[in-house]
Formats: structure tokens, C-alpha cells, sequence
């Protein structure tokens, strides 16, 4: 676990220690600051508990804790994990010996006979690891769920007959499974409210498909109307969106950069921002992950040396980030990568997928969540598939960035209109965060998910297990590693009848596998505690309680304790001059 500089103690204070678990290459101060500050402030490690203190001095950027933590691996637990996999290898190799002489029978699509030269469709790892690895477990995945996916939903059960090849429904409903795994921060996605009511009177009145391009007979009354709302959400001169929320990065990245262009993307960044720099043509190069001296230290380069052989000025770098990392549950460092990003005079794009609604005292997003200006931000993309229940994406900036993209982005000029009732969804709920509904139930939604997620995150913790990234994050990775744990887990907590997500390769790295947790609003205490005891229990029966840390017993929730997150934050302002003296 890692502390900002607002944690760091003043002189003749007691530092607070934090637990063992830290793991560099994840962090964005920890590689450099001893060799930077060993002369400002000591490190205190105590060999019995082998805790680890680290401070610096950028507390003119935050005024609150910033505390992400991400627990090093058990030796044993590592040792195991590989062993897993090397097994589960070997055997793989075994089955498809037995495969190639049909003594075992082969589902998997083959070529044609007349195809048999020809080059594979896919990489021989990848064929190799869906076939005797991922089919193990794919029970898992793609379960068809016949309710709302609100607090609680409805699984259609499933059976398989041939090892998770083909399923078929046995006919019988799983009623009330309590749902951990939507991205249903702020739970709009309901089927009775006032979105509801909205939504089908929109439905009514303009009908389901639009049939038409912005550019053409396509352009309503009512995407104006959302555009800018949303600008006024997020305080930006304009904005426009996009029927997909993937596409949105996918598609307008391309447009903003090409060749002779420099992106500097976060290493763990989502397929759909990798995939629009690659479509770019720029030159792309990657940086640790929230780790501000490598992004320093690649932007320092970029300046010097400019273009590879030519060594003339790259035409624009542009530094990619998201709010939340929606596999490590980390919170990126805006305020430094701001400050960074107006010394070296590169622009910044900024993913608000998952922070857009469920961050920061008002629910703008990670911008709001540090108290900084929006207009720092050049390009500030998110979607309304998460905290608004509904589907497509945004970007919004200067007036002059918005009208390029409306004539040069392919998403804007192919691709068809958003659908009116999808919306008006995202009309309704955005006034109801933002109280122009008359009401409070959006900031009350917004300081429920706050509460929900600092407590959820605090009793995993207590229990004893190794969870990932920011304490104010409401996706929530808890660590399961080996391979066979993660379809156990999976089954079990359903049995429990509670949903979970449970993530492995190519998701994360290979031996990093997880359940992900995505907390909501909608979740009340005495769900989050029956979730919370199941996982408990399926946590004992599996040994999935790694940490190192002290557990305590499982309490009930303290009603009146409320998170920073959830109260208004001071500006934080920014100086440049705090990175003049970083070493490489």
C-alpha cells in the first residue's frame, strides 16, 4: 500500500505505517523516490512485520489521501500458480496427442480439408489455451440473465454435457442472485423510476431506430439536447457522442493523431484506446503503469529527440490515461499527470469509463474526485454504459476539437444515430445527478456508492484477502491466482446465489488471476453483508485468504461513517517546478 505526500507526517509525528504488500513497478512514486528524497525523509521498515513507509513531496497536488494498494504476491502462492498452469500445460499437450489419433473426440472448428496449408486463423498459444484451459471454466462466462441486471437479478440455469462445449437450459430460473459483477454504479438500471417512465414515453413518441447518420436525416431534437447537457455536466465548452462506447476511442483516436504523432499510453489501458493508437499510425510508447517518472522520463526523450532518424519535433504527443482502471481498480494520478502534461506542453486524453458517475463529491468523474479544472483536460471521453444505464459514449472538449470530429471521425460520419429511448436515458439520470430533477436522489446515489465502496473495500481487507487499487474505487479485484480457482469461485459464490465476475488471461497477466467486484448504489447493507459472508466462506473453503494482514471479525456496518470521497474537496493547485529536480 502506497500514501500521497497529504499522508506524509510533519516533524516529531509517529509515521503510520502500512502493511506490507507494496509492489513498485505499479506504483508512480515508489521506484524513484528514495534515490530522489533520501535526503527530506527516511524510509522505516520493521524487519519482523516487513512494512514498508514512503512519503513525498508533491502535497502541493492533493489535500486528501491518496492510498492505493496492491499486495505482493505470496512466494508459495506464486510457486503454485505456475505449477497450476505448467500441469494444465502438460496435460493440454496429452489431450491433444490423444486428439490428433481421434482416441479422444475433437469439438473444436477445424479447417477445411482443401485449408489444411493454409495459415492458421489464430496463434497456436492462443488455439492452445481456449482449448484445454479456458473451456474448463467457461461455464463461467456469458450466462444468459432473463431480469433487470439491478441489485439483484435472474440466471437461466445451464447444464453441459460435453466438458463445457455446448450447454443446454435445464428450464429453471435462479431467482434473486445477488449481482456483483455489472457496471451498475449509481443503479439506473432499473426498469421502474422516473428513467423508466421517460424512456418509454420517448419510445412512444419517436420510436426505437433512428435509420440515419448524424450527418443525414439522423441529427434529433433530442441528441442537441443531450450534447449539451453533457458539456454542462462536465463543464466543458461542447461535447458529442457516439452510439458505442468502444468505438468512441476505437474510432476518434485515429483522428486526432497520425503519422509523425507520439502517444504515451498507460500500459494497462483498455483493448479499445490500445486499438486507436494502433489505427493511428502514431508511434506508441508505453509507460508503467501510473508511474510518473516513466511518463517523465518518456517525455523528456520525446522532447530531445524528437522523430526516430529524422530527430525532427514530433507534430503532437499525446498522453493517454483512464479515470479507472477497470482490472486493477487504481485511480490515475490526474494531478501529476496534468502537471506533467502542461510542463512539457503535450496534450492529454483522458478515459472516463468507469470514474464518469462514480467518482467525486458531485459525480463528475475523476476531474471532479481530485477538484481540478476540466478545461486542463484536452480530450475528455467517458460512456453511459456504466453509472447511467444506458449505452454509447462521449467526448468533450474546446468547441473547435468537438466540430473537427464531427467531420472527420468515422464514428461520427458512418456510424448510425444513437436510439431515442437510449437517450433519454441518458438525459434523465444525468439531470438527476446533476438535481435538475427537483430532487436529491442523485447526490444520494452518488454518496451511497462512496460509503458502499470505502466499506466493502475495508471488510474484504479485515477478512484477510489481497485486493487491488484505490481505496475510493468502486471496482474491486480480489486476487484468486491459481487457475482452478477461478471457475471454483465462480460456482461457488453462485450456489450462494450471488454474481460475480471472474477474470483470467488475456484479461490480466497469466498468473494474476481475480474475481472483480463492481459495487452500486443500489446495493443495500444487508446485501454487502450476505455478500461479504458467502465470500468469507467460499474465501475458507478455497484458501483464498492470502494477505499478510491482521483479520478481524466480521462487524456490522458503521452507519455514520462517511468517506472522503463523499465530502466537497478543496482545488488543488498545480506547480510545475516540483518536478525540476527528478532523476530519470
Amino acid at each position: 500500500m502506497t500514501e500521497s505526500p497529504a499522508t506524509k507526517p510533519v516533524d516529531g509525528e509517529a509515521c503510520e505505517r502500512v502493511k506490507n504488500g507494496l509492489k513498485p513497478e505499479r506504483n508512480g512514486l515508489v521506484r524513484s523516490l528514495h534515490r530522489c528524497h533520501e535526503r527530506q525523509y527516511k524510509r522505516h521498515c520493521l524487519a519482523d512485520e516487513e512494512e514498508v513507509h514512503t512519503a513525498s513531496h508533491y502535497g502541493s497536488l492533493y489535500t486528501q489521501p491518496f492510498i492505493e494498494s496492491f499486495e505482493e504476491t505470496p512466494m508459495l502462492v506464486a510457486v503454485l500458480t505456475y505449477m497450476g498452469y505448467g500441469i494444465l500445460t502438460i496435460f493440454g499437450y496429452l489431450r491433444d496427442f490423444l486428439r490428433h489419433w481421434k482416441i479422444e473426440r475433437c469439438y473444436i472448428a477445424r479447417e477445411k480439408e482443401e485449408q489444411r496449408d493454409f495459415v492458421p486463423l489464430y496463434q497456436d498459444f492462443e488455439n492452445f489455451y481456449t482449448r484445454n484451459l479456458y473451456m474448463r471454466i467457461r461455464d463461467n462466462w456469458n450466462r444468459p440473465i432473463c431480469s433487470v441486471p439491478g441489485a439483484k437479478m435472474d440466471l437461466m440455469e445451464r447444464m453441459s454435457n460435453d466438458y463445457n462445449w455446448t450447454f443446454e437450459y435445464t428450464g429453471r430460473v435462479v431467482q434473486e442472485v445477488i449481482n456483483m459483477g455489472s457496471y451498475n454504479y449509481l443503479g439506473f438500471a432499473e426498469n421502474t423510476g422516473p428513467c423508466a417512465d421517460s424512456v418509454a414515453q420517448v419510445t412512444a413518441e419517436y420510436g426505437v431506430g433512428v435509420a440515419s447518420t448524424r450527418q443525414e436525416t439522423g441529427n434529433l431534437d433530442k441528441h442537441e439536447e443531450m450534447e449539451k447537457l453533457v458539456a454542462q455536466f462536465l463543464g466543458m465548452e461542447s461535447a458529442m457522442a457516439f452510439g458505442m462506447g468502444f468505438a468512441t476511442n476505437s474510432m476518434n483516436i485515429p483522428a486526432l493523431v497520425g503519422k509523425g504523432c507520439l502517444i504515451l499510453s498507460d500500459e494497462l489501458n483498455h483493448a479499445s484506446l490500445v486499438l486507436g493508437a494502433r489505427l493511428s499510425g502514431s508511434t506508441i510508447r508505453v509507460f508503467k503503469h501510473n508511474n510518473m517518472q516513466s511518463l517523465e522520463k518518456l517525455l523528456r526523450e520525446a522532447i530531445v529527440h524528437g522523430q526516430p532518424r529524422t530527430h525532427r519535433p514530433w507534430k503532437k504527443i499525446l498522453i493517454v490515461v483512464e479515470g479507472i482502471y477497470s482490472m486493477e481498480g487504481s485511480i490515475v494520478r490526474l494531478p501529476e499527470v496534468i502537471a506533467l502534461k502542461k510542463r512539457y506542453r503535450a496534450y492529454l486524453y483522458l478515459d472516463e469509463a468507469h470514474s464518469i458517475g462514480a467518482l467525486g463529491p458531485r459525480g463528475r468523474g475523476v476531474v471532479d474526485y481530485f477538484g481540478l479544472d476540466p478545461c486542463d483536460v484536452d480530450v475528455l471521453m467517458g460512456t453511459f454504459t456504466k453509472s447511467f444505464g444506458a449505452a454509447g459514449g462521449y467526448i468533450a472538449g474546446k468547441r473547435e476539437l468537438i466540430e473537427f470530429l464531427r467531420s472527420h471521425s468515422h464514428s461520427a460520419v458512418y456510424a448510425t444515430s444513437m436510439s431515442p429511448p437510449v437517450v433519454e436515458q441518458i438525459i434523465t439520470s444525468m439531470k438527476c445527478i446533476m438535481g435538475e430533477d427537483g430532487t436529491t436522489i442523485g447526490r444520494e446515489r452518488v454518496t451511497q456508492l462512496a460509503e458502499n465502496t470505502v466499506y466493502f473495500r475495508r471488510r474484504l481487507r479485515e477478512l484477510g484477502f489481497i485486493i487491488y487499487g484505490n481505496n475510493d474505487s468502486p471496482v474491486v479485484p480480489l486476487m484468486l491466482y491459481m487457475p482452478a480457482k477461478i471457475g471454483a469461485f465462480g460456482r461457488e459464490m453462485l450456489k450462494r446465489n450471488i454474481g460475480v465476475v471472474v477474470v483470467g488471461f488475456p484479461a490480466t497477466p497469466i498468473i494474476e488471476s481475480r474475481a472483480r467486484f463492481c459495487i452500486s448504489a443500489a446495493h443495500t447493507t444487508d446485501m454487502l453483508d450476505r455478500a461479504l459472508s458467502v465470500i468469507s466462506e467460499v474465501g475458507d473453503l478455497l484458501q483464498l485468504k492470502y494477505s499478510r494482514h491482521r483479520k478481524r471479525p466480521l462487524a456490522a456496518r458503521p452507519l455514520a461513517a462517511r468517506p472522503l470521497a463523499a465530502r466537497p474537496l478543496a482545488a488543488r493547485p498545480f506547480h510545475d517546478s516540483v518536478y525540476e529536480d527528478i532523476d530519470d
